[in-house]
């Protein structure tokens, strides 16, 4: 994103098994007031191909930020998490937690792993829609990010 005063379309990749919370993430995105494309992968080894541009992603766009659920099949987010900022290349990407467990061991494993913020999914379907406005505002509207690669 730079200086200017019209932001910048963005990329999220979107972490998440669930089609229902899938569908709604989409609909708050809509509803938001930042240009966005949403990608969406439904577990933990599709989201690392889609970020090491692997496959029938190679073409993917390096993502603003990654909104990652932790209860994934295949490869957990807790496993997606460490893989990501271990890695030199993807590190610098946002990586939002937005997931259902509000347990103190997932929030603090979370952050051990330099999660940059950890959101809990609101049961409520109007609460989730809000909840992820409310990201959408305060990361791309306020938050500076880096400038790709």
């Amino acid at each position: 994103m730079n200086g200017s005063t019209e932001p910048e379309p963005v990329d999220v990749l979107l972490v998440e098994d669930n089609p229902g919370d899938v569908r709604l993430t989409r609909e708050a995105f809509d509803d938001g007031k930042i240009d966005n494309t949403l990608h969406v992968a439904t577990d933990g080894v599709e989201a690392l191909d889609f970020l090491h541009r692997r496959g029938e992603y190679s073409d993917a766009p390096r993502p603003d930020v990654v909104l990652l659920d932790l209860n994934l099949p295949r490869k957990n987010g807790d496993e997606v998490l460490a893989e990501v900022k271990d890695d030199p290349d993807l590190r610098r990407i946002p990586v939002i937690v937005l997931t259902s467990s509000e347990s103190d061991e997932d929030i603090l494993h979370s952050y051990e792993h330099h999660a940059n913020a950890y959101l809990t999914k609101p049961v409520d379907p109007f609460e989730f829609m809000e909840t992820v406005g409310t990201f959408e505002e305060m990361w791309f509207s306020i938050v500076r990010l880096p400038d790709d690669e």
